[in-house]
């Protein structure tokens, strides 16, 4: 059915969901060197950088947008979810520049015409020699987390609102195998930045309050979780998240007017989240918190993994807790990648704090990985032993301590 979509300036554009696989490479030229402009064009199916590799140091990546639609341009981390740096608004026919002090290591690029959706062009870039230091005060490389953490935001936004879209469409159309199918990966997008909607007032409750929530806080339950029920019928013997409800009682499949209203709600509250980060309300909100904000998004990431996920509570229906616990610890680890360099700084005990946190972040993905993965997918949460569980539990526990002294220690 055709219903209305976003209501801001990002209405105009043009939304288009694009398959993550690169469809335009990198063709590796001579190394730039630090001084050497770089080349991007973007354009509505590609994006073609200068050269695949370049020396350490400061890169300037001079932005050509050759698309219809406003563009961005991203250098992203190895694992394609920390942005190293990113130019946005980028409208078609201008030029832009992106600036980085890059240090050795693998990167990828990426364009995003319509700065919505997975981007097009995603390519591998190296960049080689010897480690850099970073320039410019204190105040001023936290400021550049602050704003490294809004871009990873708005992107995660940014790809969830086409997400959505499919998903309510194959939901709202009876096609509920694609549905299924589709659920995790579209939560694992919210999940990552979740903390941000929870502190809008009632936007979170609207998007991914469980049942058992919204009964309890006489609410309209609306959102992925009431979709989810109506896409894992539950057996007749079932019961509701609070262990006591039957799953039937009072409650019946949606009709169809029912699901384009459920799905029609949730495309509008997504649109709501996406107008909100791309606000100068949230980067206010982000530039007042600072660092420490960062820091405790990271804990409260993990927090949602230990309060829900864990106990198999989150995805009652369904059993895809794995890919939500995944997601949110992705999240936490990336805000405290931004941040680990300031807890380093603070002395010998925050250098050893910093160390023992991302170890146990590489135990936790270690353990995880055991069960699946975001890409290829996880084991039902009801597979999992009560060994299993304890594991997991374990090694929450074990993060969440150290991880708990992080905003301190980067405050120092």
């Amino acid at each position: 059915m055709t219903r209305p979509r976003l209501t801001t300036a990002h209405a105009a554009l043009a939304l288009v969901a694009v398959s993550a696989v690169a469809l335009s490479g990198c063709v590796a030229k001579t190394d730039a060197t630090s001084t050497d402009a770089l080349t991007v064009t973007s354009t509505d199916t590609s994006c073609d950088v200068s050269t695949a590799t370049a020396k350490s140091g400061t890169l300037t990546f001079a932005v050509s947008n050759k698309s219809s639609q406003v563009s961005e341009f991203y250098l992203l981390a190895e694992d394609g979810l920390r942005i190293i740096g990113e130019v946005e608004n980028i409208s078609p026919g201008a030029e832009r520049t992106l600036t980085v002090v890059a240090q050795p290591g693998k990167y990828k690029t990426l364009c995003k015409p319509g700065m919505v959706g997975e981007g097009v062009g995603r390519a591998d870039f190296s960049v080689t020699g010897g480690a850099v230091a970073a320039t410019g005060d204190d105040a001023e490389q936290k400021q550049k987390a602050v704003d490294l953490y809004a871009a990873f935001v708005k992107d995660q936004v940014e790809q969830l609102v086409p997400a959505v879209d499919a998903f309510t469409t194959a939901y709202e159309s009876g096609r509920d195998d694609e549905a299924r199918a589709q659920f995790p990966t579209v939560r694992a997008f919210y999940e990552r930045i979740e903390p941000v909607a929870e502190s809008l007032g009632d936007l979170d409750p609207r998007i991914d309050y469980r049942e058992v929530d919204a009964v309890a806080e006489g609410l309209e339950w609306t959102g992925f979780h009431r979709i989810e029920k109506d896409l894992w019928v539950p057996e007749k013997d079932a019961l509701n998240a609070d262990g006591e409800t039957p799953a039937w009682q009072d409650w019946a499949p949606s009709t169809t007017e029912e699901r384009a209203t459920y799905g029609d709600k949730l495309v509008a509250d997504v649109g709501e989240l996406n107008d909100y980060v791309h606000s100068d309300a949230f980067q206010k909100a982000l530039d007042a918190q600072g660092v420490a904000g960062i820091s405790n998004g990271a804990i409260a990431l993990l927090d949602e993994v230990a309060t829900g996920k864990i106990s198999g509570e989150e995805d009652w229906w369904s059993g895809t807790d794995l890919s939500d616990f995944a997601a949110n610890v992705e999240g936490s680890k990336m805000a405290f990648s931004l941040v680990r360099d300031f807890a380093s700084a603070a002395g010998s005990d925050g250098k050893t704090l910093s160390t023992e946190i991302a170890r146990r972040y590489d135990d936790l993905n270690a353990a995880l990985a055991a069960h699946g993965s975001l890409e290829k997918g996880f084991v039902a949460y009801k597979t999992l032993t009560e060994d299993d569980k304890r594991e997991l539990t374990d090694l929450i526990n074990a993060l969440a301590e150290p991880l708990s002294r992080l905003t301190s220690t980067v405050l120092q």
